[in-house]
């Protein structure tokens, strides 16, 4: 088992009147599972699709990734 963790960013869809933004403040963890694990202080620990991480910081914060269509946004 191969275990990477580092310092990441993750995508939130934001509101109807905000777009979306990467948050900084996540450490990701990437192993044998699907998608990767982020956690933070401030946030419930879960898996997420690899398209919502970044692990270097984004030139623009508001711009974003390329969304898969029918996007699944957490993995249980």
């Amino acid at each position: 088992m191969i275990l990477k963790t580092s310092k990441c960013w993750v995508w939130f869809k934001g509101s109807l009147d905000n777009g979306g933004f990467w948050k900084e403040g996540f450490t990701c963890t990437f192993d044998e599972n699907p998608g990767v694990l982020i956690e933070s202080p401030a946030y419930v620990t879960c898996r997420v699709p690899n398209w919502r991480v970044l692990t270097k910081e984004p030139d623009d914060l508001k711009k974003s990734p390329l969304i898969p269509d029918n996007a699944v946004w957490k993995l249980i």
